[in-house]
């Protein structure tokens, strides 16, 4: 009976994931942070929230209430193709840490973090997302087409 329990347990809390956490830079101070997550067939839109620490961003569940100085400076959307948008204003120099939440209504979040550098980030383009969220691809493409020069 234990082990039947913890398989369905085991089941549901890996039911829904974060997949990929990728940034970069919309204007000079602005951060463009993108969630990409996988969910179970036919599940309903999940809610989706940004959180450095204990401090709420900003969220697509109206339950729960933004954290009152990001009212102006953070927007959570949710995109076609399971991705949840961050467009956050005036990031502050340094590292920061972001953290994206995916819950389904009536489950467990499943979360990713991220640390930021602001004087590390690169403009959004697709060659930035492309070598943020593709780098094996990218390598591999960049070796066939040398390999390619030599036949």
């Amino acid at each position: 009976m234990f082990l039947l329990i913890t398989v369905l347990l085991f089941g549901f809390a890996s039911a829904q994931k974060v997949v990929q956490l990728s940034y970069c830079s919309v204007a000079e101070n602005n951060l463009r942070m993108d969630c990409k997550y996988a969910l179970p067939a036919e599940s309903p839109e999940p809610f989706c929230k940004y959180t450095q620490g204990e401090r709420l961003l900003d969220t697509t569940d109206p339950d729960e209430e933004q954290h009152a100085p990001y009212k102006n400076r953070a927007k959570a959307r949710i995109f076609p193709g399971n991705v949840c948008r961050l467009l956050f204003k005036n990031l502050p120099k340094g590292k920061s840490n972001f953290t994206c939440n995916i819950r389904l209504a009536d489950s467990a979040a499943v979360t990713k973090t991220s640390v930021v550098e602001k004087k590390l980030l690169l403009p959004c383009s697709a060659w930035s997302v492309l070598l943020q969220s593709c780098s094996g691809l990218l390598l591999t493409l960049m070796t066939l087409l040398r390999l390619s020069c030599y036949i």
